[in-house]
């Protein structure tokens, strides 16, 4: 049985992705999210409530579907990864990774032994299909996507020798932590903090990578992927819902104390 990984395989060729954030940690939204055909949909598990049970139903709602999970973890933690890799995630995003050492640190987490560190017990795992996949222990290493989260000014700094680390198959800018980073916090749309995001992502994909963020924007997103970015997540879910939540009260109630609070933009 060969490595199966769509998503990757796309983002190795260079055919753009573009994708939703899935920040409602809900496995009926996530269904929902799926059949709007987006090439990939972000679990997230970094700054929506989602933990190790929340995500595998995710998983497994988005599964019938053509859109591609990828899950962002908490943090880098490799016992953590690991448990990732079982529930059935094949394509991980990272936040804050600022060195290559911490990219080759993830990258082992990923690898079964002798190239890394996962611990093998996937014969009890989803990811395996309970040992259904009787070769998967042979193709899992190959299958993994793993992708960091370049935002912050030390990253940047360390770009070429972050995507040099075999392994790192595509960097992620993060505009909002990357705008704090720089002394712009609350303003990813800053001129100086745009054009370090655009000659990131032109290192990144000059070093071979997949260069990704996230914007509401879609006049900024429709300019990443025309600078080559092959994944760019164009929405979050929960912003979505609130939005058109607010649009459709306001539509409806007179003005006064109670009116909808302004859009927030989602760039993180």
């Amino acid at each position: 049985m060969p490595a199966n990984n769509s998503f990757k395989a796309a983002l190795a060729a260079g055919q753009p992705q573009v994708g939703l954030w899935l920040s409602m940690a809900d496995p009926y939204l996530a269904e929902v999210s799926a059949t709007a055909g987006f090439d990939w949909l972000l679990i997230d598990g970094e700054h929506a409530p989602n933990d190790l049970r929340g995500t595998l139903a995710a998983l497994q709602a988005v599964a019938p579907y053509r859109s591609q999970p990828v899950v962002r973890v908490v943090s880098g933690e490799t016992a953590l990864i690991k448990q990732m890799l079982d529930i059935g995630a094949k394509n991980l995003l990272v936040p804050m990774v600022d060195t290559a050492e911490q990219a080759r640190t993830l990258v082992a987490a990923t690898r079964y032994p002798p190239h890394g560190v996962r611990g093998v017990g996937s014969a009890v795992g989803r990811a395996s299909r309970w040992s259904a996949r009787a070769d998967y222990l042979e193709v899992a290493d190959d299958e993994v996507c793993l992708l960091v989260q370049a935002e912050s000014v030390q990253a940047l700094a360390n770009l070429e020798a972050i995507c040099d680390v075999p392994g790192v198959d595509g960097v992620f800018i993060g505009p909002a932590d990357l705008a704090a980073s720089m002394g712009y916090r609350g303003r990813p749309g800053h001129p100086e903090v745009q054009a370090a995001i655009e000659r990131a992502m032109r290192v990144i994909i000059a070093r071979g990578k997949a260069a990704g963020t996230l914007t509401s924007d879609p006049a900024l997103a429709r300019r990443y992927l025309e600078l080559g970015c092959a994944f760019v997540a164009v929405g979050v879910d929960v912003l979505l819902y609130a939005n058109s939540a607010r649009r459709l009260a306001a539509s409806f109630l007179s003005s006064g104390p109670g009116d909808p609070a302004p859009a927030a933009s989602a760039a993180y």
